[in-house]
């Protein structure tokens, strides 16, 4: 039987790979460092479906599709060093996130626009 991964234990094990300046202290550095990470990342996600839309007429092969998944990994890891720089824990982070969206639904908010709807 195979263990079932959580946000902790990834988020845990991710932070054993962190290297970079002022890794796990919370420092202002540490957080511009992780965040900038996370947003080159997911433009890399953003690049390589470009380039199938431009170089395989938006055809995604499962190569492609594979390429795409490894990038939403890297994407993960900033994440999770981001929300540990922070101080939180992704599962805290996804719970919040689930918690407004269904308060949005429920008040019939879920469209539209603006953060505080």
């Amino acid at each position: 039987m195979s263990k079932v991964l959580t946000f902790e234990t990834y988020q845990l094990a991710a932070a054993e790979t962190a290297v970079y300046p002022g890794a796990g202290y919370g420092e202002d550095k540490a957080i511009t460092y992780t965040v900038l990470g996370l947003t080159n990342e997911a433009g890399e996600v953003a690049g390589k479906l470009k380039k199938v839309m431009r170089d395989n007429g938006g055809i995604l092969t499962p190569e492609k599709r594979q390429d795409l998944l490894s990038e939403c990994g890297d994407v993960l890891w900033y994440l999770s060093q981001t929300v540990n720089e922070l101080g939180s824990g992704l599962e805290d982070v996804a719970q919040a996130n689930l918690d407004k969206l269904n308060s949005r639904k429920a008040r019939g908010v879920i469209g539209g626009s603006g953060d505080n709807r």
